[in-house]
């Protein structure tokens, strides 16, 4: 029996690692890249197997990173199941769907690109001056309706006509949505079959609702071995979920692999209890200035522990009553989710909001954000509020317009609360933000480019790590040293490079053994 890691080896995204035994292939993950967009799509594109192998899929929860290029699977010949925890499967229903949505937007804008190119070139004069303002415009109304929205038959038509090479998406909404019908999700604790003579138990990651550590039992030759995934684990205190579990029964303890996230294998994140602090402070701040607070944050997970927190604040009285908007369709649809699942909460949400009647992710200021227009009207709005949108890498969504909005503005702030990805718009905002800072915000304000025009980073930019959904290094060596189970030797994945061998250097600094795989890379049990 041997493990291949096809994902998330030596860097963050795209989780995938394939377990081979004599009889079956189980897939852990299915994640999908997310960086710079030439380098993510030539790694998306592309499967490492054929789907009709697999016998079933793990999947350890409902981040894109993790779930991602599931619907590529499902509709090329995967006949298997997609298990996983109920939770999740819940999720998946949403966060899919909003992939493909954006995998189709994304494909039609570089077509509509590429054609307004081609056609440019086409009406330049044989003097090769530049094209009229009149022309131009000509070419925008043969390509959008209403001077707005891409006319997407018409667009279609002219590539063709033009032997255009047409951009296609990584998968359609029919493809996301057919992908649902493979999941079956379980409770924790209870061992489902995955494959011949192999079994998983799910047990609470602490990383996100449904987050799962996946406890896989495999009896080949006469003999059984233990694979434990971590998929991602969460800190220790957090608000909403259960800490990530450390007691494991005795059948599971002996475990010959573990495959562990390093995520900040080299970092250390401010104490959970601080964050609340942390945030009245930047409220206070910007208010103070007039200004907004905007949020870039992931859909699920984060933005319900922010939305838990300032309804904690607001509770007690700690910071204005300003309002407070969630502009993401996605996040909307996800509160609900969390909403619908009370049973994952700890003991401190029941007894600070269910034990009195209130949900954790609802009061009087809050509003969703659902149409176009409703979230352009609140783009214009100069009083100060918080702005809450995705997505959390500012790579996409209707935080982009936020931004434009507002970057510009030093009466507003940009509050960075998660991970932020290598080649993002939300590394450059946070690394390039900082330095302003720590320079006094004296001089020129660094640039930023985004939707085709540079914006000057006049903005505050500021940190809180404590909201982090990620266990920071002594977090995660807590989990191995602390938890009752007998490792063997640990593959340390998710993670870039460096945060990698370092968190490896650490355990084995500890007595044990462990390794840093790359891409492609097998290793036997």
């Amino acid at each position: 029996m041997h493990l291949t890691f096809y994902g998330a080896a030596r860097e963050v995204t795209g989780s995938m690692h394939l377990i081979t035994t004599k009889t079956d292939r189980i897939l852990l993950d299915c994640g999908m890249f997310q960086g710079h967009r030439k380098e993510t799509v030539q790694k998306n594109n592309v499967l490492p197997f054929d789907p009709k192998i697999i016998r079933n899929i793990v999947l350890s929860h409902a981040h894109i990173d993790h779930s991602g290029r599931i619907p590529m699977l499902t509709n090329k010949n995967f006949q298997g199941q997609v298990i996983c925890t109920r939770a999740t499967a819940d999720a998946c229903k949403y966060l899919l769907l909003d992939s493909a949505h954006i995998q189709e937007f994304d494909a039609n804008y570089l077509n509509y690109k590429i054609l307004r190119s081609t056609l440019r070139e086409l009406k330049t004069t044989r003097k090769g001056k530049n094209i009229s303002t009149h022309t131009d415009k000509s070419i925008q109304k043969i390509l959008k309706t209403d001077g707005k929205k891409l006319n997407i038959n018409k667009i279609n038509e002219l590539m063709k006509k033009y032997h255009l090479e047409y951009v296609e998406p990584l998968y359609s909404t029919s493809a996301a949505e057919q992908s649902l019908g493979f999941f079956n999700g379980f409770p924790y604790k209870s061992p489902v079959t995955i494959g011949h003579d192999a079994t998983c138990t799910f047990y609470d990651a602490g990383h996100i609702l449904g987050s799962a550590l996946s406890m896989i039992k495999i009896r080949e030759n006469g003999r059984l071995y233990n694979i434990c995934y971590t998929g991602d684990i969460g800190r220790f205190g957090s608000p909403i979920i259960q800490n990530p579990t450390l007691t494991f029964p005795e059948e599971d303890r002996a475990v010959d692999l573990l495959i562990m996230e390093s995520t900040y294998g080299n970092r250390l994140h401010e104490p959970v209890q601080d964050q609340k602090k942390q945030l009245k402070d930047i409220m206070l701040a910007t208010f103070e200035r007039k200004g907004t607070v905007i949020i870039p944050s992931f859909a699920f997970g984060r933005t319900q522990e922010i939305l838990y927190v300032i309804h904690e604040l607001y509770d007690e009285g700690a910071v204005p009553h300003v309002p407070v908007y969630v502009d993401s369709p996605l996040s909307t649809q996800l509160t609900k989710v969390y909403g619908e699942h009370p049973e994952m909460y700890d003991k401190e949400t029941h007894k600070t909001f269910l034990k009195h009647g209130k949900n954790p992710f609802m009061f009087d200021q809050l509003h969703f954000i659902r149409s176009v227009e409703e979230s352009m009207e609140l783009m214009r709005e100069e009083t100060p509020h918080i702005v809450i949108a995705s997505a959390g890498m500012c790579e996409a969504g209707r935080v982009l317009h936020h931004l434009r909005n507002k970057i510009h503005n030093p009466k507003h702030t940009v509050l960075i609360v998660g991970y932020m990805a290598k080649n993002t718009l939300g590394r450059r905002i946070l690394e390039q933000g900082r330095e302003y800072e720590k320079s006094g915000r004296r001089g020129d304000p660094p640039m930023l480019k985004f939707l085709n025009k540079l914006y000057p980073l006049k903005a505050h930019v500021e940190i809180i790590g404590g909201f982090s959904a990620h266990a920071d290094s002594s977090e995660l060596m807590h989990f191995v040293t602390n938890s009752n189970l007998k490792i063997k030797k640990i593959a340390v994945v998710h993670g870039e490079e460096d945060q990698a061998l370092t968190f490896a250097k650490h355990l084995e600094d500890k007595g044990f053994t462990a390794f840093v795989p790359r891409a492609g890379d097998m290793e036997y049990v």
